[in-house]
C-alpha cells in the first residue's frame, strides 16, 4: 500500500472525478473512498479517465454500520464493486466499529474474511476502531486487520493507540491527516494546525508549506496518509513531501500540540443513528 494517497470524503459529482483524475496524474496511485462517501461510481470514473492502468492503483473502500451483518456486508460489496466498476478491491475496511452491536460487527468482518479467502479483496481492515474494539474483533475472528484508519493529526495524536496497532502488526492510516476536521466538526478550543505558529515556523525553516510539513510527520513516523483535496495545486502540494526530513527537534515539537481531543464523533458512542446515512443501494 502507498503511504500517502487522496481521500475524498465530501467530495461529489464531477469534482470527485476531477480529483481522483489529477491525483493519478500527478503520481498518487492509493485513492481512499467509502459506501458512506456516496462518490463509489465518480471514483471509479476518474479511475478510468485518469489512463493510470487499474493494476497500478491502490483502491480501498469501506462498509456502511446498515449492512454489517455477513450476508449484507457481501451483497454491500457487490453494490460497491459495481459502483466502482472494479472487480477487486486492494482495501476493504469496516468504516466504524459498533460497540453497541458486536454480533453483527464480528458477522461483518467474517464476511470481509471470506472476500480476502475468496480473492476479491486484497487486504482486508477497520476504521475508527479503538484498542478495546480490536481485541474484541481479535477474539472472534481469524485474520488481523492489515490497516486501522483513525483521526489522526497533530491536535489528536493517539499515541497509545499508535503503539497497540504497532504491536500487532496493524497499519495505522490517518484520516484528516492535515486536521482539516476541524472544518467541519468544530475545533474544540484548538487552533487547526494548518493555522499553528509552530509548524508555520517549521514549514519556514525547510521552505515547505504547513501541510506538506504534516504529511512528511506522518510518514515519517511510518504512518500512512489519506488527505483530502479537490484542488488541482494543493493535490500536487501533499505530493511533493519526499524531497526533505524532519529534525528530532521538529517531531518533538509537533508531538508537543496534542491536545488529546478529537475533532469528529467518538466512535465508541457510533451507530448508525449517530451518523444517520443512506447508502444508495444500486
Amino acid at each position: 500500500m502507498p503511504a500517502l494517497g487522496l481521500g475524498v470524503l465530501q467530495s461529489t459529482g464531477d469534482e470527485a472525478v476531477a480529483a481522483v483524475t489529477t491525483a493519478l496524474r500527478a503520481g498518487y496511485r492509493l485513492i481512499d473512498t467509502a459506501a458512506a462517501y456516496g462518490n463509489e461510481r465518480e471514483v471509479g470514473r476518474g479511475l478510468r479517465e485518469s489512463g493510470v492502468p487499474r493494476e497500478d492503483v491502490f483502491l480501498t473502500t469501506k462498509l456502511w454500520m446498515t449492512d454489517y451483518g455477513f450476508d449484507s456486508a457481501l451483497r454491500a460489496f457487490d453494490t460497491s464493486a459495481a459502483k466502482l466498476g472494479v472487480d477487486q478491491v486492494d482495501l476493504y475496511l469496516l468504516h466504524w466499529p459498533w460497540p453497541a452491536d458486536r454480533a453483527r460487527t464480528v458477522s461483518a468482518y467474517r464476511a470481509a474474511e471470506r472476500l480476502l479467502a475468496d480473492g476479491r479483496v486484497r487486504a482486508i481492515g477497520v476504521a475508527n476502531s479503538s484498542e478495546d474494539d480490536l481485541r474484541a474483533l481479535a477474539a472472534e475472528t481469524d485474520v488481523v486487520p492489515a490497516v486501522n484508519q483513525i483521526e489522526l493529526h497533530p491536535n489528536f495524536q493517539q499515541p497509545g493507540l499508535v503503539a497497540a496497532d504497532r504491536e500487532a502488526g496493524i497499519v495505522t492510516q490517518a484520516w484528516s491527516p492535515i486536521g482539516g476536521v476541524y472544518g467541519w466538526a468544530g475545533e474544540n478550543g484548538a487552533v487547526p494546525p494548518l493555522r499553528n505558529e509552530v509548524i508555520a515556523e517549521i514549514a519556514a525553516a525547510h521552505g515547505k508549506t504547513p501541510a506538506q510539513v504534516i504529511l512528511r510527520w506522518h510518514l515519517q513516523q511510518g504512518r500512512s496518509a489519506i488527505p483530502k483535496s479537490v484542488t488541482p495545486a494543493r493535490i500536487v502540494e501533499n505530493l511533493d513531501v519526499f524531497d526533505f526530513a524532519l529534525t528530532d527537534g521538529d517531531l518533538h515539537a509537533i508531538a508537543a500540540l496534542d491536545t488529546g481531543q478529537r475533532g469528529a464523533v467518538d466512535p465508541a458512542i457510533v451507530t448508525p443513528e449517530v451518523i444517520d446515512l443512506t447508502i444508495d443501494p444500486a
